[in-house]
């Protein structure tokens, strides 16, 4: 004799989750960028700090405070992917979209508003900065379209 429930589908396992892969992977984005803005530009290259329009005292404590938010926000975005990979919920396409995505909006943001809107810093002082204006933005602008592309292709896989 057969048990009834013997041939009764097996319940669904955990599901990927899409939107929150795309948002901690974009997290991770926003991170890493900053990272490589303070460790290359301002740290390696002395081309800026983060605000220049004061002393450079006060350029260099900028700098400790952006390093205190990427560093936070790579931290966060760290223990966030583990909790989704624990839960078996983490859409890894959509976290590779959203980690472009978050690198690029970051670049532009930083290219747009920080140095031109609001001109806390620009990229590079004593020389023409159009080139480097058009290098940085043009970045950020291909991240974004590349984390765009990344998260089409990934579509609805994982959509929760």
């Amino acid at each position: 004799m057969t048990h009834p429930d013997r041939h009764a589908v097996p319940p669904p396992g955990p599901r990927p989750l899409a939107r929150r892969s795309t948002a901690v992977g974009a997290l991770l984005g926003v991170g890493v960028m900053a990272a490589v803005d303070e460790i290359v530009f301002h740290q390696i290259l002395h081309w800026h700090h983060f605000f220049d329009r004061s002393t450079r005292g006060l350029g260099l404590v900028s700098d400790g405070l952006l390093h205190t938010g990427e560093l936070l926000a790579l931290v966060a975005a760290c223990f966030l992917l583990a909790d989704l990979g624990r839960r078996r919920a983490l859409a890894a396409a959509h976290a590779r979209a959203g980690c472009l995505l978050g690198a690029g909006a970051f670049q532009l943001w930083d290219g747009t508003v920080d140095h031109k809107v609001l001109r806390v810093h620009q990229i590079r002082y004593g020389v023409d900065v159009t080139a480097y204006d058009w290098a940085w933005n043009g970045a950020g602008l291909l991240l974004l379209a590349a984390g765009a592309l990344l998260a089409v292709r990934a579509g609805g896989r994982g959509d929760r």
